[in-house]
């Protein structure tokens, strides 16, 4: 019986170690493409067939993420032939005493070169806004790329038009409800200029819009970021932690809640610990069909 315990405990902790491994040294320097086709009510038709990447939580400078691999990220975005390209937030990482792990200036000149379509539309998030919203949106302009900051991008074809609107990341909690600016409201109330892809790091947004405030009949999706996909996740157990307040229900991939399509990703960094379990770095490649 001691010999079956001890075996078993040799078992156990060769796994563990392997696992942790694994989660440190191998998954957070692969980058996996993520191709997933959804089918959305009462999308335009001129449309069909909007191929979208999307780039969450680089976090340059965290672990895994080098100019080698921003570099790397930028060319897999281009294989994919992108319509639109989208890039939801926290492109910075910062070391305890605030400073950054890779200047925001590094960052955006290795993420250079992205080609779409329509074009690259950015938001920030809340890594961004805790260092500075002004630079690193400034830095990221100077590539072209549209940073919306509560505003809206039209994208026309053949004489029809969808709308793509970049909400600040400013979900705060008061008096026990999230809550969105009054312009985002004026926006997301404003109908019948074109279908509208709302960009916003948290996914937690979709229950604020769909929620407190009506949600606009021209909605069509959500593209969010933030949750990392959990960084780690098990079998059975699932996904270990999930900055959410609502926990793994808006974790990863498509939600659809309430009424509202939403696509979240795991992003390429890390945050607070150097780990990936079974959530590798992703750019994801959605084709949008009418539905």
């Amino acid at each position: 019986m001691k010999n079956k315990i001890l075996y078993g405990f040799v078992i156990i902790s060769f796994v563990s170690l392997w696992c942790l491994a694994y989660s440190y040294f191998i998954e957070p320097n692969r980058l996996v493409v993520t191709s997933e086709t959804l089918k959305i009510k009462n999308w335009n038709p001129a449309f069909d067939g909007l191929k979208i990447v999307m780039l969450g939580d680089l976090h340059g400078g965290s672990h895994g993420v080098t100019e080698e691999k921003i570099r790397a990220i930028v060319l897999k975005i281009n294989e994919q032939d992108p319509d639109v390209v989208v890039m939801l937030g926290d492109y910075v990482s910062e070391w305890s005493d605030g400073s950054l792990k890779m200047p925001v200036e590094t960052i955006a000149a290795n993420l250079a070169g992205i080609n779409a379509t329509y074009g690259v539309f950015a938001v920030l998030g809340n890594h961004d806004g805790d260092y500075d919203d002004d630079r690193v949106a400034a830095a990221l302009s100077g590539n072209g790329y549209k940073v919306l900051q509560n505003e809206v991008a039209p994208i026309e074809k053949n004489g029809q038009r969808i709308r793509i609107f970049g909400m600040k990341d400013h979900l705060k909690l008061a008096g026990g409800w999230l809550r969105i600016s009054a312009d985002s409201k004026k926006y997301l109330s404003t109908t019948g200029s074109g279908d509208m892809i709302v960009l916003q790091h948290s996914p937690d947004i979709l229950p604020v819009i769909a929620g407190e405030y009506s949600v606009s009949p021209d909605l069509r999706l959500i593209l969010a970021a933030h949750t990392h996909g959990g960084q780690v996740w098990f079998p059975i157990l699932g996904r270990m932690v999930v900055p959410s307040g609502f926990g793994q229900k808006y974790a990863y991939g498509h939600v659809l809640d309430k009424g509202v399509d939403m696509f979240v990703t795991s992003g390429i960094g890390s945050s607070v610990l150097p780990f990936r379990f079974m959530v590798p770095p992703e750019i994801v490649s959605l084709t949008i069909r009418s539905e």
